[in-house]
């Protein structure tokens, strides 16, 4: 793995640093008007989330990874574990279903998903930016509420709960952003 100067560290570069992997989140470079320059890191751990601020000088050495990145095809829940299969090779794996977080019920069946290695260790998952659902329950539309920025809540089909705009109905299919959890279109 190469090793980088401390200075040159950049927002999403991904560490080897104090026997475990880290990303870096914000990176402020530093000039004091006494000693040298230094990089300020905000640093956040992949296998558990914890953060770390940490100094590193131009001098410093540390250790850059590269993450490995594989689409997956999800297939189905077992145990509060999720199986996915290889795309390329055809193998099945099984992860956590809290890799996803609060993104969670937004795994379809059959969706292709990137997963995230470190060797073989699968490290993050990410959804498909935009998701298509349909609303299970939302109010019917009021005649004269038209207001530019009116939205109206919405339950769907996977019991998220997200706001969408008047004209939206019952039953009806929308896209969905899973990175801001919000309503995008109709479908």
């Amino acid at each position: 793995m190469p090793k980088i100067n401390g200075n040159e560290i950049r927002p999403g570069n991904v560490l080897e640093h104090n026997d475990g992997l880290w990303a870096a989140v914000k990176v402020e470079h530093v000039k004091p008007g006494k000693g040298g320059a230094f990089a300020q890191v905000e640093l956040k751990n992949l296998r558990n989330g914890s953060k770390l601020n940490e100094r590193f000088r131009s001098a410093d050495k540390v250790e850059k990874v590269r993450l490995e990145q594989k689409d997956q095809q999800f297939l189905y829940e077992n145990d509060g574990m999720l199986v996915f299969m290889d795309n390329e090779t055809y193998e099945q794996i099984e992860l956590p279903a809290d890799i996803l977080g609060e993104r969670r019920p937004f795994l379809q069946d059959g969706m292709t998903i990137v997963i995230e290695y470190y060797e073989s260790e699968a490290l993050s998952a990410t959804l498909p930016q935009k998701v298509v659902c349909k609303v299970v329950e939302t109010e019917p539309v009021v005649k004269g509420q038209t207001a530019a920025n009116s939205f109206k809540p919405a339950l769907l089909d996977n019991g998220i709960k997200v706001m969408v705009p008047p004209f939206v109905g019952q039953d009806e299919d929308i896209v969905v952003n899973t990175e801001a959890m919000e309503y995008a279109e109709r479908a």
